[in-house]
Protein backbone atom coordinates (compact mmCIF):
# COMPACT_ATOMS: atom_id res chain seq x y z
CA UNK A 1 0.00 0.00 0.00
CA UNK A 2 1.52 2.94 -0.92
CA UNK A 3 2.49 5.85 2.04
CA UNK A 4 2.00 8.69 -0.35
CA UNK A 5 -1.95 8.72 -0.21
CA UNK A 6 -4.91 7.99 2.40
CA UNK A 7 -5.42 4.05 2.74
CA UNK A 8 -9.40 4.59 1.52
CA UNK A 9 -7.54 6.05 -1.94
CA UNK A 10 -7.06 3.41 -4.49
CA UNK A 11 -4.31 3.79 -7.09
CA UNK A 12 -6.49 4.90 -9.39
CA UNK A 13 -9.57 7.11 -7.92
CA UNK A 14 -11.15 7.32 -4.16
CA UNK A 15 -12.66 4.51 -2.61
CA UNK A 16 -16.26 5.09 -2.51
CA UNK A 17 -17.85 5.95 0.88
CA UNK A 18 -19.01 2.90 1.55
CA UNK A 19 -16.16 1.01 1.05
CA UNK A 20 -13.86 3.58 3.27
CA UNK A 21 -16.90 2.91 5.89
CA UNK A 22 -16.66 -0.82 5.96
CA UNK A 23 -12.99 -0.87 6.10
CA UNK A 24 -12.73 0.96 8.89
CA UNK A 25 -15.50 -1.06 11.13
CA UNK A 26 -13.43 -3.88 9.99
CA UNK A 27 -10.20 -2.27 11.07
CA UNK A 28 -12.26 -1.59 14.75
CA UNK A 29 -14.73 -4.25 15.06
CA UNK A 30 -17.60 -1.51 15.37
CA UNK A 31 -20.76 -1.40 13.32
CA UNK A 32 -21.16 2.25 13.96
CA UNK A 33 -17.80 3.85 12.97
CA UNK A 34 -16.70 6.34 12.16
CA UNK A 35 -18.16 8.67 14.63
CA UNK A 36 -19.98 11.81 13.19
CA UNK A 37 -18.23 15.02 14.20
CA UNK A 38 -20.60 16.24 16.63
CA UNK A 39 -20.97 13.14 18.27
CA UNK A 40 -16.83 12.44 18.85
CA UNK A 41 -16.94 15.85 20.76
CA UNK A 42 -20.14 14.86 23.34
CA UNK A 43 -18.57 11.04 23.33
CA UNK A 44 -14.81 12.07 23.92
CA UNK A 45 -13.11 12.06 27.26
CA UNK A 46 -9.83 12.04 28.59
CA UNK A 47 -8.72 8.59 28.71
CA UNK A 48 -5.87 8.01 31.01
CA UNK A 49 -5.66 3.95 31.19
CA UNK A 50 -5.52 2.00 28.13
CA UNK A 51 -5.55 -1.59 27.02
CA UNK A 52 -2.03 -2.78 25.37
CA UNK A 53 -4.01 -3.79 21.60
CA UNK A 54 -1.40 -1.89 18.87
CA UNK A 55 -3.11 0.12 16.59
CA UNK A 56 -3.32 -1.07 12.90
CA UNK A 57 -1.08 0.58 10.91
CA UNK A 58 -3.80 1.90 8.53
CA UNK A 59 -5.32 3.44 11.37
CA UNK A 60 -2.57 5.11 12.30
CA UNK A 61 -1.84 6.54 9.14
CA UNK A 62 -5.50 7.43 9.08
CA UNK A 63 -4.92 9.43 11.91
CA UNK A 64 -1.99 11.03 11.08
CA UNK A 65 -3.18 11.93 7.56
CA UNK A 66 -6.34 13.84 9.09
CA UNK A 67 -4.42 15.40 11.98
CA UNK A 68 -2.03 17.06 9.09
CA UNK A 69 -5.03 18.84 7.81
CA UNK A 70 -5.18 21.31 10.40
CA UNK A 71 -5.25 24.88 9.74
CA UNK A 72 -1.82 26.42 10.82
CA UNK A 73 -1.60 30.04 11.00
CA UNK A 74 -0.51 31.42 7.08
CA UNK A 75 -0.34 27.43 6.55
CA UNK A 76 3.26 27.50 7.27
CA UNK A 77 3.26 24.85 9.32
CA UNK A 78 5.51 24.29 12.22
CA UNK A 79 3.69 21.28 13.97
CA UNK A 80 6.10 18.44 14.10
CA UNK A 81 4.07 15.18 15.30
CA UNK A 82 6.60 12.87 16.77
CA UNK A 83 4.89 9.27 16.74
CA UNK A 84 6.75 6.96 19.91
CA UNK A 85 5.76 3.12 19.91
CA UNK A 86 9.23 1.39 20.63
CA UNK A 87 8.81 -0.42 24.04
CA UNK A 88 12.01 1.59 25.49
CA UNK A 89 11.25 5.17 24.36
CA UNK A 90 7.34 4.85 25.52
CA UNK A 91 9.26 4.06 28.93
CA UNK A 92 11.27 7.05 28.60
CA UNK A 93 8.35 9.00 27.92
CA UNK A 94 6.22 8.29 30.28
CA UNK A 95 9.27 8.95 32.91
CA UNK A 96 9.39 12.57 31.66
CA UNK A 97 5.61 12.82 31.82
CA UNK A 98 6.01 12.07 35.43
CA UNK A 99 5.30 8.11 34.84
CA UNK A 100 1.68 9.26 34.32
CA UNK A 101 -0.11 5.64 33.34
CA UNK A 102 -1.37 6.67 30.08
CA UNK A 103 2.33 7.10 28.45
CA UNK A 104 3.46 3.98 29.48
CA UNK A 105 0.05 1.66 28.70
CA UNK A 106 -1.10 3.40 25.34
CA UNK A 107 0.68 1.94 22.43
CA UNK A 108 1.19 5.03 20.64
CA UNK A 109 1.53 8.98 21.93
CA UNK A 110 2.38 11.76 20.02
CA UNK A 111 4.76 14.33 20.52
CA UNK A 112 3.54 17.44 19.48
CA UNK A 113 6.68 19.49 18.69
CA UNK A 114 7.18 22.96 17.03
CA UNK A 115 9.98 24.09 14.98
CA UNK A 116 10.26 27.67 15.79
CA UNK A 117 11.08 29.98 12.81
CA UNK A 118 10.70 27.40 10.49
CA UNK A 119 8.31 29.17 8.21
CA UNK A 120 11.30 30.78 6.76
CA UNK A 121 12.81 27.54 5.15
CA UNK A 122 9.75 25.99 4.42
CA UNK A 123 7.96 29.00 2.78
CA UNK A 124 8.98 28.32 -0.97
CA UNK A 125 7.80 24.95 -0.40
CA UNK A 126 4.27 25.80 1.00
CA UNK A 127 3.55 28.21 -1.92
CA UNK A 128 4.76 25.43 -4.61
CA UNK A 129 2.47 22.72 -3.05
CA UNK A 130 -0.38 25.39 -2.76
CA UNK A 131 0.48 26.56 -6.55
CA UNK A 132 0.35 22.89 -7.75
CA UNK A 133 -2.60 22.25 -6.04
CA UNK A 134 -4.39 24.99 -8.03
CA UNK A 135 -5.39 26.84 -4.64
CA UNK A 136 -3.43 29.89 -4.88
CA UNK A 137 -2.92 32.07 -8.15
CA UNK A 138 0.22 34.45 -8.88
CA UNK A 139 -1.78 37.48 -7.51
CA UNK A 140 -2.41 36.09 -4.13
CA UNK A 141 1.06 33.99 -3.66
CA UNK A 142 2.60 37.64 -4.35
CA UNK A 143 0.70 39.01 -1.52
CA UNK A 144 1.20 36.04 0.55
CA UNK A 145 4.77 36.08 0.40
CA UNK A 146 4.95 39.86 1.66
CA UNK A 147 2.24 39.98 4.70
CA UNK A 148 2.53 36.42 6.00
CA UNK A 149 6.55 37.51 6.08
CA UNK A 150 6.03 40.44 7.96
CA UNK A 151 3.44 38.73 10.07
CA UNK A 152 5.96 36.19 11.14
CA UNK A 153 8.87 38.84 11.52
CA UNK A 154 6.53 40.90 13.50
CA UNK A 155 6.00 38.60 16.38
CA UNK A 156 9.66 38.01 17.39
CA UNK A 157 9.73 36.33 20.99
CA UNK A 158 6.13 35.53 20.76
CA UNK A 159 6.56 33.27 17.79
CA UNK A 160 6.89 30.00 19.97
CA UNK A 161 3.35 31.36 21.39
CA UNK A 162 1.89 31.24 17.91
CA UNK A 163 3.30 28.24 16.96
CA UNK A 164 1.87 26.44 20.28
CA UNK A 165 -1.25 27.55 19.19
CA UNK A 166 -0.95 25.81 16.09
CA UNK A 167 -0.10 22.25 17.87
CA UNK A 168 -3.01 22.88 19.42
CA UNK A 169 -5.06 22.99 16.99
CA UNK A 170 -3.45 20.29 15.06
CA UNK A 171 -3.90 17.89 17.94
CA UNK A 172 -7.52 18.48 18.50
CA UNK A 173 -7.77 17.34 15.29
CA UNK A 174 -6.07 14.15 16.51
CA UNK A 175 -8.34 13.30 19.24
CA UNK A 176 -11.34 13.97 17.35
CA UNK A 177 -10.12 11.61 14.64
CA UNK A 178 -8.95 9.02 16.90
CA UNK A 179 -12.38 9.28 19.28
CA UNK A 180 -14.28 8.98 15.80
CA UNK A 181 -12.74 5.70 14.97
CA UNK A 182 -13.29 4.57 18.39
CA UNK A 183 -10.26 5.07 20.20
CA UNK A 184 -9.07 7.11 22.69
CA UNK A 185 -6.67 9.96 24.17
CA UNK A 186 -5.34 12.30 26.59
CA UNK A 187 -4.03 15.47 26.23
CA UNK A 188 -1.51 16.02 28.50
CA UNK A 189 0.53 18.99 29.36
CA UNK A 190 2.13 17.79 32.37
CA UNK A 191 5.95 16.54 30.93
CA UNK A 192 9.45 17.40 31.48
CA UNK A 193 10.15 19.42 28.52
CA UNK A 194 13.81 18.95 28.28
CA UNK A 195 13.64 14.96 29.31
CA UNK A 196 10.81 14.85 26.42
CA UNK A 197 13.16 16.85 23.74
CA UNK A 198 15.65 14.00 24.84
CA UNK A 199 13.50 11.06 24.18
CA UNK A 200 12.67 12.36 20.82
CA UNK A 201 16.68 13.64 19.58
CA UNK A 202 16.08 17.14 20.33
CA UNK A 203 17.66 17.88 23.44
CA UNK A 204 20.25 20.09 21.75
CA UNK A 205 17.84 22.37 19.20
CA UNK A 206 16.98 25.40 21.00
CA UNK A 207 14.08 25.73 18.27
CA UNK A 208 12.29 22.49 19.27
CA UNK A 209 9.43 23.53 21.56
CA UNK A 210 7.03 20.69 23.15
CA UNK A 211 3.77 21.81 23.09
CA UNK A 212 1.41 18.56 23.86
CA UNK A 213 1.82 15.03 24.43
CA UNK A 214 -0.84 12.84 23.74
CA UNK A 215 -1.32 9.06 23.86
CA UNK A 216 -3.71 7.21 21.75
CA UNK A 217 -4.86 3.68 22.24
CA UNK A 218 -8.20 1.57 23.06
CA UNK A 219 -9.26 2.92 26.74
CA UNK A 220 -9.58 0.33 29.68
CA UNK A 221 -11.31 2.53 31.33
CA UNK A 222 -13.69 5.72 30.12
CA UNK A 223 -14.89 7.90 32.99
CA UNK A 224 -18.22 9.79 32.53
CA UNK A 225 -19.00 13.20 31.63
CA UNK A 226 -18.34 15.59 34.46
CA UNK A 227 -20.36 18.37 32.89
CA UNK A 228 -19.73 21.85 32.51
CA UNK A 229 -20.25 25.97 34.07
CA UNK A 230 -23.21 27.59 33.10
CA UNK A 231 -22.86 29.16 29.25
CA UNK A 232 -23.81 32.30 31.31
CA UNK A 233 -20.76 32.08 33.40
CA UNK A 234 -18.59 31.12 30.09
CA UNK A 235 -20.01 32.65 27.15
CA UNK A 236 -20.46 35.84 26.55
CA UNK A 237 -22.54 38.15 23.73
CA UNK A 238 -20.21 40.79 22.35
CA UNK A 239 -19.16 41.76 25.99
CA UNK A 240 -18.32 40.47 29.45
CA UNK A 241 -21.04 42.36 30.63
CA UNK A 242 -23.69 40.55 28.91
CA UNK A 243 -23.94 36.46 29.38
CA UNK A 244 -25.26 33.95 26.83
CA UNK A 245 -28.98 33.43 26.97
CA UNK A 246 -29.41 29.88 25.67
CA UNK A 247 -32.24 30.02 23.62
Amino acid sequence: MSRDRPFWHSAQRALPLHVIRDRICAITNSSDLPLSVPTAIEQRRSVRHFNPDPIAEDVLQHLIELSVMAPTSWNLQPVRMIVVRGDARRAQLAEACYYQPQVKEAPVSFVFAIEIGSWRANMDAVIQIATDAGAWTPEYVENYRKFATGSQESLGDRLREFDTKDALIVATHLALAAESLGLGSCFMNGYDEAKVKAVIGAAERDDIGVSLVMPIGSPSQRGGNPGRLPLSQTVFAETFDSPWKSA
